[in-house]
């Protein structure tokens, strides 16, 4: 055995001071296996949370065919909007004629046109307004990666602390 072995005792010596080397060290510099599984395991979770996106059987034609129409209005106007500014541009004598039309038509019937269209996008905002803008998280098994991670504090900053803190607590209750 060489001089050192013989200063610090046995291997078992050798191996207390360098558990309290990397001790030391993780106060000031975190474990960066530690922090790598951690990332892991917290990628983990989110892929298992957008798996859910995917649990059920695609939508039938009609289920598809009124999400299709559902998201019609907003470009129909926008997109009319845009050919009304087009149409006045390239023939401004009938544009003009198709607005003379419109004086004509009585105000109730404006009145319940901006209702409509005040409803239909009043309620798409509540709905968005009422519902979580974060899908709710998934319930993790017992035995996953992600859940023991999150168990042993996946969200400390420094886990070498973090210990200490806790063996001066049990420290503290036992005594």
């Amino acid at each position: 055995m060489g001089l050192i072995s013989r200063v610090l005792g046995q291997e078992a010596g050798i191996t207390a001071v360098g558990d309290a080397v990397s001790g030391v060290a993780e106060v000031f510099h975190a474990n960066e296996t530690r922090r790598m599984e951690l990332s892991a395991a917290a990628q983990q979770a989110a892929l298992a949370a957008m798996g859910h996106e995917f649990q059920f059987a695609r939508l039938g034609l009609f289920d598809r065919l009124v999400n299709g129409v559902n998201r019609l209005p907003r470009p129909m106007l926008a997109f009319g909007t845009m050919g009304l500014f087009i149409f006045a541009m390239v023939d401004p004598v009938a544009f003009s004629a198709r607005m003379q039309g419109l004086t004509a038509v009585p105000e109730p019937l404006w009145w319940l046109l901006g209702a409509i269209v005040s409803f239909y996008f009043g309620a798409r905002e509540l709905h968005y307004f009422r519902s979580p803008a974060m899908p709710p998280r998934p319930t993790m098994a017992r035995d996953s990666l992600a859940h023991d991670a999150l168990e042993s504090g996946a969200q400390d900053m420094n886990p070498a602390l973090d210990r200490w803190l806790r063996e001066q607590r049990a420290s503290d209750d036992d005594n």
